[in-house]
């Protein structure tokens, strides 16, 4: 991969000249290194048809001809939308371009990756021919166990054919541990480093980014302007509210950060990244958030900058997509159902430190001493490990529960399949989400659709979008202490079973507006136009 550091200085020259007023020396720039790039790759492009050809022959399926129940599901799928593209252009379901998914961490078994998967198989179902293109850093694991372990987590069935992996060797330079000071700027140089690794192996004819990273965006526009952008956002880099935590007193990881003359300057690098972050933003053509939250932050924050550079798209919520179909199928919400639940606490979420896994045990441990009554409540946390750093604040939490005497009922589940998931909804009876400002929350709407009483932080998207009132009634409670927690764990505990019961439907019937249905067709309309756009961009 020669040329790295080369191009990763042009891209910050043009970035200066960008700012500094010279866009024409910015935009030269790029297009000489993004031809240079385009014809290195073609054959590394021609291959891969050749490639997919070879796969679809052995996988028994040509053109026109598809395995059964396909059929059915195409038809659901193709209704989605209605392309406005001319006849024989981009938008047609014959469209056998490149769609490159820039994610790193594909085989984290998060949230976020459920949006990867559950796009790809929106995109494969409405343009069959088209190649997705996976670029992650995820090298030990190949095609196979990818999909096998996309289908055990997910449920979520790919066309292997016409799925591509590529490999990078970079990811290193995203990753926080490899920058202990300037970490929002070092991850976001370094996923410049890692995006012109994946250009380099290939330019795609659309590039979607669904991690977060959009100074890779603004990377592959620099190199190829033809090439439509988009950006699903589950979580800005840096948001007005992540300033003000700065504040003494201010919650999540950086609460009171902004003490003395270390903490002035953390705000003033803050601050100024968050105006390379605007730029960054300005430059995506298609921009999709994963809730209102995320929508407002990113209108403060990049709505200007795209303004001065043309893009007229707005930016859309596109909530992503939950088995809320299959949960509310295998999983009964009734009177005589509640002889199966149990008084347990179930916390879905990777153990990454902003779900604030401890404070949840903190809250636990409280509740359990507050009363006998909830002397057979257990918890159960429930996640992905992605490696060595997660690991070992599994342990770490295991320490703490032994520490407050509660090891014996408090449960780690963690990498489990799609079938443990299923057994965990169906017996516990409240969910939990303690996380400050989760973007969005998928396990929340996990924990409706199953019919548990929802007890989430008092932010972001679980406040605005999930647990919400219907009909005026409340579908969970909402707290943002460990006190609070713990007392709004006892109420959800408490319910009379009438009580109990008709809040377990409400929050059912509130999920019915986050199924994966809505998520392809938001996806779908969203991927037309990026097609609209490289089909103007062919004819001129």
């Amino acid at each position: 991969m020669p040329g790295i550091l080369a191009t990763l200085i042009s891209a910050l020259l043009a970035l200066l000249s960008a700012i500094v007023g010279a866009p024409f020396v910015a935009r030269s720039i790029g297009a000489f290194a993004g031809q240079r790039l385009w014809r290195g790759a073609r054959g590394r492009r021609s291959l891969i048809y050749q490639r997919v050809a070879a796969e679809e022959e052995t996988n028994g399926r040509t053109s026109g001809v598809k395995a059964d129940g396909v059929e059915d599901e195409w038809e659901r799928v193709e209704g989605y939308t209605v392309g406005t593209a001319p006849n024989g252009a981009v938008g047609e379901p014959e469209w056998d371009g490149v769609v490159g998914f820039f994610h790193p961490f594909c085989n984290a078994g998060g949230g976020g990756e459920r949006v990867l998967w559950a796009a790809i198989h929106a995109v494969q179902q409405r343009w069959r021919k088209a190649i997705c293109v996976v670029y992650t850093g995820d090298v030990g694991v190949d095609k196979a166990q990818m999909l096998s372990r996309v289908e055990a987590r997910f449920n979520i069935h790919l066309h292997p054919p016409t799925l591509v992996f590529i490999y990078l060797t970079t990811r290193r330079y995203v990753l926080s541990s490899t920058y202990p000071r300037l970490t929002l700027l070092g991850q976001s140089l370094g996923s410049m480093v890692l995006a012109y690794e994946a250009l380099w192996t290939l330019a795609p004819d659309i590039f979607v980014d669904t991690m977060g990273y959009a100074f890779a965006l603004a990377l592959c526009k620099f190199l190829f302007p033809a090439v439509p952008t988009a950006a699903y956002v589950h979580y800005p880099t840096i948001s007005t509210d992540m300033l003000d935590s700065l504040r003494d007193g201010g919650p999540g990881l950086n609460g009171g950060a902004g003490r003395g003359l270390k903490g002035l300057l953390k705000r003033r690098y803050w601050e100024l990244f968050a105006r390379l972050y605007a730029w960054a933003g300005g430059t995506v053509d298609g921009v999709m958030a994963n809730s209102s939250w995320t929508q407002a932050h990113l209108q403060s924050l990049w709505a200007g900058a795209r303004a001065r550079r043309g893009k007229t798209s707005a930016i859309q919520v596109v909530f992503p997509p939950v088995a809320v179909e299959q949960l509310a199928a295998q999983i009964e919400v009734s009177a005589d159902s509640e002889a199966g639940r149990e008084p347990s606490l179930l916390y879905i979420a990777q153990f990454r430190p902003e779900k604030n896994h401890s404070m949840v045990v903190r809250a636990f441990a409280a509740l359990r001493r507050s009363s006998p009554a909830f002397a057979a409540t257990k918890l159960v946390l429930l996640g992905s490990v992605r490696h060595s750093d997660d690991a070992k604040r599994v342990y770490q939490l295991r320490l703490l529960a032994h520490e407050l005497q509660i090891k014996a009922v408090v449960e780690f589940v963690c990498d489990g399949s799609w079938p443990d998931v299923l057994d965990r909804l169906r017996r516990c009876s409240v969910g939990v989400n303690g996380m400050w400002n989760e973007h969005f929350g998928i396990g929340v709407v996990e924990y409706q659709a199953a019919g548990l009483i929802s007890v989430v932080h008092d932010s972001g998207g679980p406040k605005a979008d999930i647990v919400v009132e219907v009909d005026g009634r409340p579908t969970g409670f909402h707290a943002s202490s460990a006190e609070e927690f713990t007392a709004a764990f006892a109420t959800a505990l408490s319910l009379s079973p009438s009580e109990t019961l008709a809040m377990r439907l409400r929050a059912r019937a509130s999920a019915r507006r986050f199924t994966e249905e809505a998520f392809a067709r938001r996806w779908i309309a969203q991927m037309q136009l990026l097609m609209d756009l490289r089909s103007g961009a062919s004819a001129r």
